[in-house]
C-alpha cells in the first residue's frame, strides 16, 4: 500500500516483517505529514550516533524497514511505527540504554526545520516556546508538546499519542535532550532547566542525564517536562527578525494547510497533553477550539468517532506507556488519567486489554 508521501506502509492485512517492508525515499513534493508520520529531523542522528559507538548503520536502519538513504535529508518523511522500530534495534545492537539520549544531544535547533527557524528568530524565549507548541506537527505528527505555567514555573512537556509504538522511552529522550540544546541555544550555553522529568524507569547509568541536563533528573514520571523558571520567557533572543519571522510563520501556516489531517486526529493531539491535566472534558476541548460542543461531536460524527470512544484510545495508550516504562503506582496512573478510584481504572483497563493492569505489567509487555 502507498501511502500519500510516497513511502509503503503496513496494513492489517500485510503479513510481512518489518524488514522487508520498505520506507523509500518520497520526492520533495510529497513530503507532506500524514498523522503518525515525521519528518526525520533529530532522528537523522541516529546514523553517526550508531558509528559512534561501533556499530555500523545501514544495516541496522534496513532491519527497521527502512533505506538508509532516507537519512542523507532531515526533511525525509517516515513512519513514527518504523522510528520505533529502529530505536528498538538500535538499543539492542549496541547495548545502549540511553540510545535516544545520545541522539538528542548530537541534535540542534536546525533539526527542527522551519520551526527551528521559526523560533530562531522569535523575539523573546516564550514566543520561541509557543511557536515549538503551535507548529511541531509540520514536522512530526506523533510527538506533541504542550506548555503549562503555574506558580511561576514552566512544564514544556512531550508525549507520543500512536498505539503500541515501540521505544517510546528513547523517543521521548531524544526530543528533551534537543530541546534543552535548542533552549541554550536561544537563552546561552550557561542555561539550565530546574529539573527534568522522564517517564521511563531508572537506567543503572543516569551520570550522562545529570551531564547533559545540569539539573536533577527524575525517572518513572508521568510526562517528560523540562521544568525551568516562569522568568526565562521574557528573556529576549538575541539577533531575532521580525520581518524573517512573519516570512518563516506564513510559510509554516500554508505547510498546515496542505496536511489536511481529520479532526478526530487533530483531537487526538489535544487530548493526550491535556488527558493529565483534568481539563479535557468535551466542553473544555470545544472551548479550546473556540467552537459550541454541538459543533464539536457532530465533527467527530463525519469522522466516523465519538468524543468518549476517542477519550478511551487516549486513555488506554497513556496507561499502556507508564505500565511498560515506568514503576509509577496504580493508584497514580488511575489519578493521572481522571479516575476517582483505582479499582475504576482497573476495570477499564480490564475492558481495553483482557487484563487487569498489575496482570499485564507483570506479564512483561515489552518491546
Amino acid at each position: 500500500m502507498k501511502q500519500v508521501d510516497g513511502t509503503e506502509c503496513l496494513t492489517a492485512g500485510d503479513s510481512r516483517p518489518p524488514s522487508q517492508v520498505t520506507h523509500t525515499v518520497p520526492a520533495a513534493s510529497e513530503r507532506t505529514l500524514a498523522p503518525g508520520y515525521i519528518h526525520l529531523g533529530v532522528s537523522k542522528e541516529i546514523g553517526p550516533t550508531l558509528c559512534e559507538l561501533g556499530v555500523d548503520s545501514e544495516p541496522v536502519i534496513r532491519a527497521a524497514g527502512l533505506d538508509p538513504r532516507l537519512f542523507d535529508d532531515s526533511m525525509n518523511v517516515i513512519p513514527f511505527a518504523a522510528l520505533g522500530r529502529l530505536y528498538t534495534l538500535c538499543v539492542a545492537r549496541t547495548g545502549c540504554a540511553h540510545f535516544g539520549l545520545l541522539v538528542g544531544r548530537r541534535a540542534s535547533i536546525q533539526s527542527l526545520g522551519l520551526v527551528g527557524r521559526l523560533m530562531r528568530q522569535s523575539s523573546t524565549i516564550g514566543d520561541a516556546v509557543r511557536a515549538l507548541v503551535s507548529n511541531l506537527s509540520v514536522q512530526d505528527q506523533a510527538v506533541v508538546p504542550s506548555l503549562t505555567i503555574s506558580d511561576g514555573t514552566v512544564l514544556l512537556t512531550y508525549a507520543t499519542y500512536q498505539a503500541e509504538s515501540r521505544s517510546v522511552e528513547q523517543i521521548l529522550d531524544a526530543a528533551v535532550g534537543v530541546t534543552v540544546n535548542i533552549l541554550r541555544t536561544l537563552c546561552g550555553s550557561d542555561w539550565r532547566p530546574d529539573e527534568v522529568l522522564l517517564p521511563r524507569a531508572a537506567p543503572a547509568d543516569q551520570a550522562l542525564y545529570r551531564h547533559h541536563f545540569r539539573a536533577p533528573v527524575r525517572f518513572s514520571r508521568e510526562s517528560a517536562s523540562i521544568v525551568f523558571p516562569a522568568r526565562d520567557l521574557d528573556l529576549p533572543i538575541a539577533g531575532a527578525d521580525p520581518m524573517l519571522r512573519a516570512m518563516l510563520d506564513e510559510k509554516i501556516q500554508q505547510s498546515k494547510g496542505a496536511q489536511g489531517c481529520e479532526f478526530s486526529d487533530e483531537i487526538r493531539r489535544l487530548l493526550r497533553t491535556r488527558l493529565t491535566s483534568n481539563r479535557c472534558s468535551a466542553d473544555d476541548i470545544a472551548e479550546l477550539l473556540a467552537m459550541h460542543r454541538r459543533t464539536l461531536s457532530r465533527r467527530l460524527k463525519g469522522d466516523g468517532m465519538g468524543y468518549r470512544t476517542i477519550t478511551n484510545e487516549i486513555r488506554f495508550e497513556i496507561a499502556q506507556q507508564l505500565l511498560r516504562h515506568t514503576t509509577v503506582p496504580l493508584g497514580e496512573i488511575a489519578a493521572a488519567l481522571g479516575y476517582s478510584e483505582a479499582s475504576a481504572f482497573t476495570r477499564a483497563f480490564r475492558r481495553w486489554s483482557g487484563q487487569t493492569p498489575t496482570a499485564w505489567r507483570t506479564a512483561g509487555h515489552h518491546e
